[in-house]
């Protein structure tokens, strides 16, 4: 189903191709953890063990958007529906943990490395079906999720909000993440790029999380990239207040991947720059700075820290 020019493409940035439309890639912080050096700021906020992290994606080449912060080649991007043959959720979930063993494999000649952690990476507890493209385009999102949910697997979904049709209806995740990348439609259509989708769709989807709370823990994940986005705080904060998620993460775009080519390292904002903004959103909004991760560049916003924020796994 991918054209051999993505694969290469999608091989060079070391995805695994899993089926037709699915893929993971070892994250740096499953890496790191494995050799006890760091973590993901998602065990450090959530409670996520990162070395027992699978990142992967349903859709790896689906998109609605072309987001120019993206790292992935998203000139290749092959549309806002799956053609084809569609994997079965298991099938998915079997591959994506094969493919994650072949990949740790290597590690067991590190004299570096924890013995113990490498273990248990090889059996996956947590999926952030994040890794690129847009994954409620995948079909079978709810099935995949209840699959996951039947192996005692949590899942972090990230979604560009785009489809509120399959969100109001969607098995719910541990965590739903909706990415918020512009404080108004302007600054959207220039940041974002859709090609299909729009900013009334990312309002409906905001408008929604509310009643999702009852169901899942909701987060919106603001992206910020210096000189273009990272502006209009009070704006920033009246879609907060909108969405009323659980959880607010303030993050810094970061160089890597094929963004570079469109952005670069002058477009990252240092984390005092990104916790100044956080800051600055507080003051509209009763959401205030409750943890960060300086090497991450982020920090995490709540209206106030509750001891679940921890997942229990």
């Amino acid at each position: 189903m991918l054209p051999k020019k993505v694969q290469e493409l999608l091989k060079k940035q070391h995805y695994v191709i899993v089926g037709n439309h699915s893929a993971i890639q070892i994250c740096k912080w499953t890496k790191e953890s494995i050799r006890d050096r760091d973590v993901c700021y998602k065990q450090q906020f959530y409670g996520i063990e990162s070395h027992r992290c699978c990142q992967m994606s349903p859709a790896v080449v689906w998109c609605h958007h072309r987001c120019i912060f993206c790292w992935r080649a998203i000139e290749y991007t092959l549309g806002n529906k799956i053609e084809g043959k569609i994997d079965e959720p298991s099938e998915i979930i079997d591959k994506c943990i094969e493919a994650q063993r072949k990949q740790l494999i290597g590690f067991q000649g590190n004299k570096k490395v924890n013995w113990k952690k490498l273990q248990e990476a090889f059996r996956p507890k947590h999926f952030a079906i994040s890794l690129a493209g847009e994954p409620t385009i995948y079909p079978k999102i709810s099935e995949l999720i209840s699959e996951l949910k039947k192996r005692k697997i949590t899942s972090f979904l990230v979604t560009n909000g785009m489809l509120p049709e399959v969100l109001a209806k969607i098995e719910p995740p541990t965590q739903l993440y909706v990415s918020v990348d512009a404080p108004n439609e302007k600054i959207y259509k220039m940041v974002d790029r859709p090609v299909s989708g729009c900013w009334e769709n990312l309002i409906k989807t905001l408008k929604l999380l509310p009643k999702l709370k009852e169901k899942t823990r909701t987060a919106l994940r603001l992206t910020l990239i210096k000189n273009i986005n990272m502006c209009q705080a009070k704006e920033y904060a009246n879609l907060i207040k909108m969405a009323k998620p659980k959880f607010v993460e303030v993050k810094a775009y970061m160089a890597i991947g094929f963004s570079r080519k469109r952005l670069g390292l002058s477009f990252m904002p240092t984390h005092s720059e990104i916790k100044n903004f956080a800051k600055e959103i507080s003051k509209y909004c009763n959401y205030k700075i409750i943890d960060e991760k300086e090497n991450s560049r982020v920090v995490l916003m709540m209206r106030k820290d509750t001891k679940d924020r921890f997942i229990k796994l």
